[in-house]
């Protein structure tokens, strides 16, 4: 008989210390919540229930404040955040997570559960806490 594969499951390795932010606080605000949580990303809250979440890492930051020369204090996070974000599922196995992180080059995804982000899943937390788990088992 063949062993069944040790799944992972995305809870297992998510973090549920994630932050978030309006769409309409300024990059200055954004940058000092990422300061102050010790984070490169931050989930941007709908506007409705029938909204979406979306998403601004310092990269955004970098690409469309820093590099353009804009003042932090006259741009509103949703003029440069990601939306829709690619969102996961937390009975995901990490194996797949891993494929989807590849396949769209993410460096971060909420981790959704009946529309409501419960926590945030990365490389990092997929290969030193997932992947570490599974050869601990061997």
């Amino acid at each position: 008989m063949i062993d069944k594969p040790q799944i992972i499951r995305v809870k297992d390795v998510m973090k549920t210390d994630f932050g978030v932010i309006d769409r309409m606080a300024t990059i200055a605000e954004a940058l000092i919540t990422m300061k102050q949580m010790k984070t490169s990303v931050l989930v941007v809250n709908k506007r409705h229930e029938d909204d979406e979440y979306g998403m601004i890492t310092s990269g955004d930051v970098a690409r469309h404040v820093l590099a353009k020369d804009r003042a932090p204090e006259r741009v509103n996070v949703y003029e440069i955040m990601s939306k829709p974000v690619i969102s996961v599922h937390p009975d995901m196995d990490i194996r797949y997570c891993s494929r989807l992180f590849a396949d769209h080059n993410l460096v971060r995804a909420p981790v959704l559960e009946n529309r409501k982000i419960i926590g945030m899943v990365s490389p990092n937390s997929l290969v030193l806490d997932g992947l570490y788990k599974l050869i601990q088992q061997d």
